[in-house]
């Protein structure tokens, strides 16, 4: 996918000469609230290609003027081109895409045994990138801030991307902070989403036995320019005070957050989904998230009407290391129906009902669905009390 843009004051390229980039530093992206576009994001009626010309935030010019250079220059493991691409027939709407580098070359996942695993300097971990893999540092202007103290977060490139500007959002890394959800970053994730005018910008988090391949706290951005399922998926309240929503859609059911706005009504749904999360977390339940605009929780929405931000959260069985032999791996993107294929032969032969097959499988058992609901439920309850 090819984004045009124009130039910025500050420069996120990397000096010509590569003895130069350690020198040159992290220049940071300084933002405000202003700059959150709230209104008037949609999909256009044509072919998604026609996203190629659309208007760009600061925030997308500066992501994708950056990465781009980093892919001239080398340093990802592979050279990500026009990915092929096709919607699988049937009821659900799945966008497949043939990813075979990402299959071959990724890094190995690290060895992970519990969701509460402690983080391991002794591994790979965000302190030991090359120089040049950060994009910049985003940071909200101090004057600008919500209640909440707003933490900075490194912008760095996926060397092994899935798609077009498939980014990494990593607080300080020197803190250590293991794979465990956790306001700051959770935050930032949600306001780069409203940093874009891409309606394909999403967002979203693995925990540990959820896929994350490594055990330092880290979220996913990446742009792809196709509408998915889960945007505007039909959902039904689980409490009285319309907290917790139950998207009931396939590919998986899953619990919806919905902010409409940013201010107050964020960080709400900050709060009751990082107490979510952590709940999953201290029972040992593994779990993924995605962030993504679409419509309000309710009867199902035209795809088109991206009118706030919404959080999914899958509850799953847990999976330590990658499963070899399967057309795609379960995290994430896939629960919200992004499917990144590993092999031509697979992604040729790939059905909707094996695609759902295969997601199925790493979902809770029934009963351990429902008592997990029962705990989210009671959880959001006490916010009343």
């Amino acid at each position: 996918m090819t984004l045009l843009h124009d130039s910025n004051k500050t420069s996120y390229l990397l000096p010509p000469n590569n003895a130069d980039w350690e020198e040159k530093g992290i220049p940071d992206f300084v933002y405000e609230q202003k700059e959150f576009i709230v209104e008037g994001i949609q999909w256009p009626r044509n072919a998604p290609s026609t996203l190629d010309t659309l208007s760009l935030s600061r925030f997308d010019s500066a992501l994708c003027s950056a990465w781009r250079q980093r892919m001239e220059l080398g340093l990802f493991r592979y050279r990500l081109g026009e990915l092929q691409t096709q919607t699988l027939p049937g009821a659900v709407g799945f966008v497949a895409q043939l990813n075979v580098e990402r299959g071959v070359q990724r890094r190995r996942p690290q060895n992970i045994k519990s969701v509460r695993q402690a983080f391991d300097p002794e591994q790979f971990n965000f302190n030991k990138i090359q120089p040049g893999e950060v994009l910049f540092r985003l940071h909200r202007k101090p004057s600008d801030c919500s209640a909440a103290q707003q933490e900075d977060i490194l912008v760095m490139i996926n060397v092994s991307p899935l798609e077009w500007g498939h980014v990494l959002l990593v607080p300080e890394p020197t803190q250590g902070l293991p794979q465990r959800l956790l306001p700051g970053v959770l935050r930032a994730g949600l306001e780069t989403v409203l940093l874009s005018s891409h309606p394909g910008f999403r967002v979203g988090f693995n925990s540990l036995g959820g896929l994350a391949s490594v055990n330092h706290l880290h979220l996913h951005g990446y742009y792809l320019a196709h509408r998915l399922p889960v945007e505007g998926a039909p959902s039904e309240p689980l409490d009285p005070g319309g907290h917790l929503y139950l998207l009931q859609a396939l590919p998986a059911p899953g619990f919806l957050f919905y902010a409409s706005r940013p201010g107050p009504d964020l960080e709400t749904l900050i709060s009751r989904v990082c107490r979510a999360t952590d709940y999953l977390t201290d029972h040992e339940i593994a779990h993924n998230l995605f962030v993504t605009r679409g419509a309000p929780p309710g009867k199902a929405s035209p795809s088109s009407t991206l009118t706030g931000v919404r959080v999914i959260l899958w509850a799953r069985k847990s999976c330590f290391g990658i499963k070899e032999g399967e057309a795609f791996n379960v995290a994430l993107c896939e629960l919200a129906g992004h499917l990144p294929v590993k092999t031509s032969q697979d992604f040729s032969s790939l059905t909707e009902e094996a695609a759902l097959a295969l997601i199925q499988d790493c979902l809770l058992p029934p009963a351990q669905a429902d008592e997990v609901q029962e705990a989210l439920v009671a959880l959001m309850a006490q916010e009343e009390v």
